[in-house]
């Protein structure tokens, strides 16, 4: 997900579900990059195909998202977590001025 074009594609699946044609007609990258980029996606667990007379139809794998969206939540939670044992640490009171100098106490 951390190319910018996989993640116009995700989004667009979201929308509804596309061949690699409509997606390459929405997005400006070749086919053959679109091609790529739902292969990771599929790979990855996060789209499916189905294939449609020629075509191949590609949509969001609802429990792929959900996989994905359960991973983002613990990292999210991991990181409130941490951020709260760090604020408990932080000592209590004024702090001091940085551009205050010793000799003008």
């Amino acid at each position: 997900m951390g190319d910018p074009s996989r993640r116009a594609i995700f989004e667009l699946l979201a929308r509804q579900p596309c061949s690699v044609q409509e997606l390459a007609n929405r997005l400006p990258i070749s086919r053959p990059a679109v091609s790529q980029h739902l292969k990771l996606l599929h790979d990855g667990g996060l789209v499916t195909r189905t294939a449609q007379g020629t075509r191949r139809i590609y949509r969001l794998n609802p429990d792929g998202v959900a996989a994905l969206r359960a991973w983002f939540d613990g990292v999210w939670s991991d990181a409130l977590i941490a951020f709260a044992k760090t604020a408990d640490a932080a000592p209590y009171g004024p702090r001091p001025d940085p551009d205050a100098h010793p000799e003008d106490s």
